[in-house]
């Protein structure tokens, strides 16, 4: 490959890296503001997230279609197609971590009318700010193709699964005893479960970070990010 060649080709990848982590941010940002909706019913807010969502969507099909083009035109292998093949399915998982949002978004209107629970959602906050770290922490060790930050954070999501679990079987406890508060605790059971799912998109794009930077497919194993299955490079 010629310089010129090589330094368009090098310039293509690049700007789907950056693509990706313009697309994570955006979608982080989506976390964060679907989180501070629900915990202060904030109705502006919520529809902020609702309207980012036609973007985050955009974002995902534009990035799939110039990785597409760069695999039919430039035929990478090694590390530049792990590259290409990271961003493509880590894409899809951004994208759904932007669903996710937007349904804890749609959740926070819905109960917009009722006064905030005595608690302030404290149980449901602190799983809001795990599941935030993980997916900050998530494009950090994409960025640097830091081995360590993503194996921490798909340990991570064993935590936000354990929270999970208690917030939905208090709440779920409660709908029995507290009648008047039917709608915002299942509202927070649902909220919870579109955090847990964040949590698993993150996990996921840790998963594909190893994979990137060892070509080691860690997926569906019990210790992930500690495997000896290696792909053909």
């Amino acid at each position: 490959m010629n310089p010129h060649i090589s330094g368009q080709y090098d310039s293509e990848l690049e700007s789907v890296r950056l693509g990706f982590m313009n697309m994570g941010g955006r979608v982080e940002k989506q976390v964060q503001t679907a989180a501070r909706a629900f915990a202060t019913h904030d109705v502006e807010a919520a529809e902020a997230v609702r309207e980012g969502e036609v973007e985050i969507n955009q974002l995902e099909r534009v990035l799939d279609d110039r990785c597409i083009h760069i695999i039919a035109r430039r035929q990478p292998t090694a590390s530049d197609l792990r590259l290409l093949i990271t961003i493509m399915k880590g894409c899809v998982d951004l994208e759904r971590m932007g669903d996710e949002a937007e349904k804890i978004a749609r959740m926070a209107s819905e109960i917009s009318h009722l006064p905030l629970p005595a608690d302030q959602y404290a149980d449901l906050q602190q799983m809001q700010e795990s599941v935030i770290r993980m997916v900050s922490d998530t494009l950090d060790a994409f960025a640097r193709l830091d081995l360590d930050a993503a194996r921490a954070v798909i340990m991570a999501d064993a935590e936000v699964d354990r929270m999970f679990s208690a917030i939905d079987q208090s709440l779920s406890q409660g709908l029995y005893t507290h009648a008047d508060s039917i709608q915002r605790s299942l509202n927070t059971i649902w909220a919870a479960r579109a955090l847990e799912r964040i949590g698993d998109h993150a996990k996921n794009i840790c998963e594909l970070t190893v994979y990137l930077i060892e070509g080691t497919d860690v997926r569906h194993m019990k210790d992930s990010g500690r495997s000896d299955q290696s792909l053909s490079e």
